[in-house]
C-alpha cells in the first residue's frame, strides 16, 4: 500500500494508457484472424488451371498425370496435396514472316523441342464468399503464384482460371 500512495497523476495517466494499448492491440491481433468479413456462402468443389510457361522436359512423359496427387503452395505458404483432374501441354510457339495477310505465321520453336507451356488443372473444396472462392485461407483468383510439387518435378505457374464445379458434371 505504500507504492500506491508514492504514485503520482502522471503515473496513473501512463498505467492506464498502457492498459489501453494493450487492449486495443488484443482487439487488433483478433481481428485480423478473421480472415474476412465476407460471410461464408457455401462450401463447393471448384477446379481451377495453373499455367506454366517455359517448362523444360526432356523426358517423352508428361510429369503431370491425371488422377494423381500433387503438393501444392499458394502464395508460398504450403496448402496440400491435390488431385490432378487435367494436363494439357504444347510446344513452345514462335512467329515467323510469312507472305500471307497476318504477314506472320505461328510454327513450334525448334530451337527449344524441350521447352514447353502446360496446363495443369486442379481441383478442390472451398468455400464460396462474395468475393470468391477461398482455400486454405488463400483466395482462388487468376494470376496468384502457384508451386506445384510431384515425387520428381517443382514447378512454379500462375492460377489461370478458376470455376466452380457442377454437381452433375461429376456424374
Amino acid at each position: 500500500m505504500n507504492i500506491l500512495k508514492k504514485l503520482k497523476l502522471t503515473d496513473y495517466i501512463i498505467i492506464v494508457a498502457v492498459i489501453i494499448l494493450i487492449l486495443v492491440g488484443a482487439m487488433v491481433i483478433f481481428k485480423k484472424k478473421n480472415f474476412s468479413n465476407l460471410p461464408i456462402e457455401k462450401e463447393v468443389k471448384v477446379q481451377f488451371d495453373v499455367f506454366f510457361r517455359g517448362v523444360t522436359i526432356s523426358s517423352t512423359e508428361s510429369p503431370f498425370k491425371p488422377g494423381e496427387d500433387a503438393f501444392i503452395t499458394i502464395r508460398n505458404v504450403p496448402y496440400t496435396k491435390l488431385k490432378i483432374v487435367a494436363m494439357d501441354g504444347r510446344p513452345r510457339m514462335t512467329t515467323i514472316p510469312a507472305n500471307t495477310s497476318e504477314g506472320f505465321r505461328i510454327i513450334e520453336d525448334v530451337a527449344m523441342p524441350n521447352l514447353f507451356d502446360l496446363i495443369v488443372k486442379l481441383e478442390d473444396t472451398a468455400k464460396k464468399t462474395p468475393d470468391g472462392f477461398v482455400v486454405g485461407g488463400n483466395k482462388l483468383k487468376m494470376g496468384i503464384p502457384v508451386v506445384i510439387e510431384g515425387e520428381k518435378y517443382k514447378y512454379q505457374g500462375t492460377i489461370s482460371n478458376v470455376y466452380e464445379v457442377e454437381e452433375n458434371q461429376n456424374k
